[in-house]
């Protein structure tokens, strides 16, 4: 009996959301194979750029104010069904390792694209990283690193610090985040060219693939674009994924 098994056996590993026992060849998730087959699918039709599943008559109120840069978002699930719970073990469980479980089912978001791609994940504020010891984003990146053989890079940092979101309208969250990231100095990460120091990481011929956990309005991604669209990344495509969808509230 190898090591794992005997683990299995002395400290048996069950689901965080219905407490089952898991069996052997998932004793290294969070979620059971059932449980994640109960997470809701975003489904089309969809806006083509937001990618929210519901009629549109004239202008999106999602995405019409988004940068030009942002070409498309889309979610893998709704935050429902226990991919709540799910996000709020990775948010606030401190369970980093269920990042493979989200990961796994944000494979087939893949976008398209025919040029060399890079993960980036949405910076968290410095205090509440301290505070999580982790960002979810940018752990949620690392996962989705395994599944799709994309290299990731920290190249936004958060520069303000925002209240939280909560009941807020569209028009309000992209308010609340404006000017809220920045693009990194290429110290901190990268570069391919032996340009000045102060300049930044030149990507003019990669896709950019923001990655966050959840999308509400999408305000967040919406100015974590902007950000790399100011800075003159010049990148060919900005893309976004998040592993769920939260149902837009009714504003009206």
């Amino acid at each position: 009996m190898n090591a794992a098994a005997v683990e299995q056996l002395l400290l048996p590993a069950e689901c965080l959301l219905c407490r089952n026992l898991l069996v052997a060849a998932e004793s290294q998730r969070i979620i059971c194979g059932l449980c994640r087959t109960r997470w809701r699918t975003v489904r089309p039709p969809w806006c083509t750029r937001c990618g929210q599943p519901e009629p549109h008559f004239g202008p999106c109120r999602l995405c019409d104010g988004w940068p030009g840069c942002l070409e498309a978002v889309r979610s893998a699930v709704w935050l429902a069904d226990g991919a709540r719970e799910a996000v709020h073990a990775l948010k606030y469980g401190a369970l980093p390792r269920i990042a493979a479980d989200l990961a796994a089912a944000m494979a087939p978001l893949r976008p398209p694209t025919g040029a060399p791609s890079v993960l980036i994940p949405i910076p968290l504020a410095a205090r509440r990283e301290r505070q999580r010891g982790y960002n979810q984003s940018a752990v949620l990146a690392e996962a989705l690193r395994g599944q799709w053989s994309l290299p990731v890079r920290a190249l936004l940092v958060r520069v303000r610090e925002t209240p939280t979101q909560t009941a807020l309208t569209p028009e309000k969250r992209l308010a609340n985040v404006a000017g809220a990231f920045a693009m990194r100095n290429w110290e901190c990460v990268m570069r391919n060219d032996k340009g000045s120091v102060n300049s930044a990481f030149p990507i003019s011929h990669y896709t950019l693939i923001l990655v966050d956990d959840v999308f509400t309005t999408g305000a967040t991604l919406a100015e974590a674009a902007r950000a790399l669209e100011q800075a003159g990344a010049g990148a060919r495509s900005v893309q976004g994924v998040t592993f769920a969808r939260a149902a837009i509230p009714d504003f009206t």
